[in-house]
């Protein structure tokens, strides 16, 4: 866990669907307004953590990196 985030989940090495699965996990056990910073090193993570968020009504604060590396920041939102 770092000071910045709520929690941190390294999901480096996982491919799909393991990234959204544990990071669907991990946001449920949090409460809304948290954050969790995710690492992961699927490209195809590009695509899926923005789109889980999305379902789940969090919040994607940031998604930065390449295809070699992912570092997403989501907010817990209150309905999930």
């Amino acid at each position: 866990m770092t000071d910045e985030h709520s929690m941190t989940l390294d999901c480096s090495g996982l491919l799909c669907p393991l990234p959204v699965y544990k990071a669907g996990i991990a946001l449920g056990r949090m409460g809304p307004g948290e954050t969790l910073e995710l690492i992961c090193t699927d490209p195809g993570s590009l695509e899926d953590i923005p789109a889980m968020a999305r379902q789940r009504g969090d919040d994607l604060l940031s998604a930065s990196g390449d295809a070699a590396r992912q570092v997403f920041v989501l907010r817990k939102g209150g309905g999930a």
